[in-house]
């Protein structure tokens, strides 16, 4: 279950390269901020100029960003982050605007590139801010709204860039496509352990990711084995298994709607009465928020984020778990997009205590947990290495406070950054570790497809 850290250091090699590959958009720069601009008119509704009306400048939402918590550095303030369309507000659209063009400049392109380390390196759109602004503002939407004008304006980072490139023109991510899949199925297959690809029909279609096929190999693994285990009826699809969206990330709007369609037709293909998400933070509102936009209907299927089913399935008594040998203490990390914005707390917990493990909670967890600092993209921009070795140290000091052996997470991009920063720093004493490969060593005695018992599909209400 332990990350070997020469792969994973050779996949972060492959990481570090991924400007270079980047195919470059060439804009004179008047033509880079009118597209800008015009993006901004086209997102500026009720709510957003509500939020840009409400702004109070107390501060507070400093407090709860973890870049500015540990440099201490005031451009971070969330509400800085603001800046661009909020200037763009108030010259064009705002009441005043009249007045405020008297000492509000316009956008220039100068302000485009300082603002892009703010928009993407220093911040992951994980919502904390939100939490406690006393204006209700949705900083992370307006950060999202500067990504989507950046996107247009084609002055998104280049890692981020070349990621969305590859995953637009082929559907996948590291040059990874379905022979990569199958090829991971027949290695499985022969332990043992079947992944049934392209099935006609399915009530469970189950998502991985690239990641998983290069890296986290035994996630994907100790999945097909709880689908097999509890004798469900499933499929992964090799025409959509990827759920990592780099279009939503990006800002790329049509991109991540094209992505996103992929999965949802996929699951409509087959029947699906689920979809199951991989351990992926942003995978998982890719799918579950803006799936039936995407679609164009309601979904007539579930979306569940993996740790999410595994935790319905051990609350209902289907999926029964052996203790782990030797009690040990843990602390759970709740993924941003997952927790915060998804509302998953009690499942994955649910799971850690079936496991008979002693559970300790962070000092910020659940809805106020800190994020990995890597989430939104930020995990695979070189520029932002020493604000996620920053963020890092919080964790780890949170860690240690509560006396965990181990961190656990359901969340791969989570999982790099604190590999990457771990090791960046000389390495940890703890290890990091997956809900779902936990789940798949400790699987416990019950029925499965082993013994030829055809499971019912479980009841919805639930």
């Amino acid at each position: 279950m332990s990350v070997d850290m020469d792969t994973f250091r050779g996949f972060a090699d492959q990481i570090a390269q991924l400007g270079r590959m980047a195919e470059p958009v060439d804009l004179p720069d008047d033509e880079r901020v009118a597209r800008v601009k015009a993006e901004f008119d086209a997102k500026l509704n009720q709510t957003r100029a509500t939020y840009l009306e409400s702004c109070v400048h107390c501060g507070v939402c400093a407090e709860a960003c973890h870049f500015f918590l540990e440099t201490g550095d005031a451009k971070y303030a969330p509400v800085r982050k603001m800046d661009l369309l909020q200037r763009h507000y108030r010259r064009e659209h705002s009441p005043m605007r009249w007045l405020f063009r008297l000492w509000t400049q316009e956008i220039t392109l100068d302000d485009l590139m300082e603002w892009q380390e703010l928009v993407y390196d220093s911040c992951t759109e994980c919502g904390r801010c939100m939490l406690v602004c006393p204006m209700g503002i949705d900083i992370a939407d307006v950060v999202n709204v500067t990504r989507r004008a950046y996107a247009r304006a084609e002055l998104v980072p280049a890692e981020l860039t070349a990621m969305e490139q590859e995953q637009s023109q082929s559907g996948n991510i590291f040059r990874t496509g379905p022979d990569d899949l199958r090829r991971i199925a027949a290695e499985l297959e022969q332990e043992g352990i079947p992944i049934p690809i392209d099935k006609e029909k399915a009530d469970y279609v189950l998502v991985t990711s690239a990641i998983e096929i290069l890296l986290f190999k035994d996630a994907l693994r100790a999945a097909a084995r709880v689908m097999n285990h509890l004798g469900y009826d499933w499929t992964v699809q090799s025409c959509a298994f990827e759920g990592a969206n780099f279009g939503m990330l990006s800002g790329y709007e049509d991109v991540q709607a094209k992505l996103t369609n992929r999965l949802m037709g996929a699951a409509v293909s087959v029947g699906a009465k689920t979809l199951i998400i991989p351990e992926c933070g942003h995978a998982y509102p890719a799918a579950r928020w803006y799936g039936a936009n995407a679609l164009g209907t309601p979904l007539p299927f579930e979306v569940l984020h993996l740790s999410e089913f595994l935790g319905r399935e051990v609350r209902t008594g289907r999926l029964k778990l052996k203790p782990i040998d030797g009690k040990r203490t843990v602390t759970y990390h709740d993924p941003c997009k997952v927790g915060r914005i998804g509302g998953v707390f009690d499942e994955p917990r649910a799971v850690l205590q079936a496991m008979g493990m002693r559970h300790r909670e962070l000092p910020d967890h659940g809805v106020m947990n800190f994020c990995c600092g890597g989430g939104a993209g930020n995990f695979l921009l070189n520029r932002a290495e020493p604000l996620r070795q920053k963020t890092f140290e919080l964790k780890k000091r949170q860690t240690e406070s509560v006396g965990a052996e181990a961190l656990v997470t359901a969340c791969s991009s989570c999982r790099m950054s604190f590999l990457g920063a771990a090791d960046a720093s000389g390495g940890w004493d703890r290890p990091i570790e997956s809900l779902v490969e936990l789940v798949g060593e400790h699987l416990g005695d019950g029925l499965g497809e082993q013994n030829g018992i055809e499971r019912a599909v479980p009841d919805r209400s639930l």
